[in-house]
């Protein structure tokens, strides 16, 4: 075996044997061994070297199963962190997380629709309050990622954000500027459904589509437990899939798109005029007042994402779908209405067995998402021995 065959062949028993330390932690040399059929002079060579670099650590010793009580191993969660941030039509959060995704610091802020340079002076400074809350660690700062609802090439160069010109803002190049480390670009849906798949309570997610619903709607699709992306990147922009052909022209440039009926905008715009409070708080105040046109309009609301959801169900199949909208988080008569047209549009024989949860990481769904593909691709370099 010549020396490049033989750094193959090392770097791949690293990566293995730290991502049996991450799936089964607190766990011993000779279970790793065990666990990955490499010999014990192999995982104790691959366990010292990360070691050495602070990327796991001794806990103590575990239960003996005759002779000594072996020494055990486990992820340093707080070797370094990361930080993923959301930027929405009206909305930015943005989540400081350790190596295991465990939220330290979370912030959000409304945004104004319209104000570009305070989109982007709102992202700076929440960043900058996340990393100086960000503990001590041996690898500081391991990457940023940021997610915008629009779309997002194979490259993740942010292309055309439909309902607010995001895609104006040079982030990435003055993010990297400002931190000096990798800045990851997504889109929001996508990474909606990688936080869902990595840390939500849905279960292992093979077939899933997670669907994103604010001013826009968007699908994140998991074929495979994989991110479906498509040629360019741009699959799951379902909220511009006509469902009225001769429908208001939208800012896409198609008319009579999903999103102009099941959208947060589309419903809930006779509200927002009305006060200068977030959407979910005057929602929220007439709905536990048993306002009789908010409860019609929440039977809107789940009508129009239903007869979506008819068509995404038909096309793709999937064996679970996650709803994340606040609105639809917190009243389930909406969850009721969306079932309900589902049901009244498909024959009982054409309706495939599907599951519709809510998200349960709720809010930070997608800022989770693009944290994790920070924390993904720092254990990537780590491997490659980068650090």
């Amino acid at each position: 075996m010549n020396t490049a065959d033989q750094a193959l062949v090392k770097k791949m028993n690293k990566a293995l044997i730290l991502e049996q330390i991450i799936a089964n932690a607190p766990v011993s040399r000779a279970k790793l061994s065990e666990i990955t059929g490499l010999n014990k002079s192999t995982v104790s060579s691959q366990v010292s070297s990360l070691l050495q670099r602070d990327i796991i650590f001794e806990t103590g010793r575990g239960q003996s199963s005759g002779g000594r009580r072996p020494v055990m191993l486990k992820f340093n969660r707080k070797a370094g962190y990361a930080i993923g941030a959301d930027i929405g039509t009206n909305y930015i959060i943005v989540v400081l997380t350790d190596l295991e995704g465990e939220i330290i610091e979370q912030y959000e802020r409304e945004l104004d629709e319209t104000d570009i340079p305070a989109t982007e002076q709102a992202l700076i400074e929440l960043i900058g309050l996340a990393t100086l809350k960000m503990p001590d660690s041996h690898y500081g700062l391991t990457g940023i990622g940021v997610c915008v609802p629009g779309l997002v090439d194979n490259d993740r160069n942010i292309v055309f954000t439909p309902n607010k010109p995001i895609h104006l803002l040079q982030m990435k190049s003055l993010l990297e500027k400002a931190y000096n480390v990798p800045v990851f670009v997504e889109n929001e849906a996508n990474a909606g459904a990688i936080g869902e798949r990595e840390y939500g309570h849905s279960g292992h997610l093979e077939h899933a589509i997670f669907v994103s619903i604010n001013a826009g709607i968007g699908l994140g699709i998991l074929m495979n437990g994989k991110l479906f992306r498509g040629v360019q990147g741009f699959s799951g922009e379902a909220g511009h899939m006509s469902i009225d052909m001769n429908g208001p022209l939208c800012r896409c440039g198609n008319k009579g798109c999903w999103e102009l009926y099941a959208s947060e905008r589309a419903v809930f715009s006779p509200y927002l005029s009305h006060t200068k409070a977030p959407l979910y708080q005057t929602v929220k105040e007439l709905a536990d007042h048993g306002d009789q046109k908010m409860l019609e309009t929440f039977e809107t609301f789940g009508f129009y994402i239903g007869v979506g959801l008819v068509n995404i169900i038909r096309t793709l199949n999937p064996e679970t779908i996650i709803l994340r909208n606040t609105i639809v988080e917190s009243y389930p008569a909406i969850v009721d209405s969306i079932k309900k047209t589902i049901s009244s549009r498909s024959k009982k024989e054409a309706l495939t067995d599907y599951r519709l949860n809510i998200s349960s990481l709720g809010r930070t769904a997608s800022s989770l998402g693009v944290s994790y593909i920070v924390i993904e691709r720092f254990l990537e370099r780590f491997i490659d021995e980068q650090f």
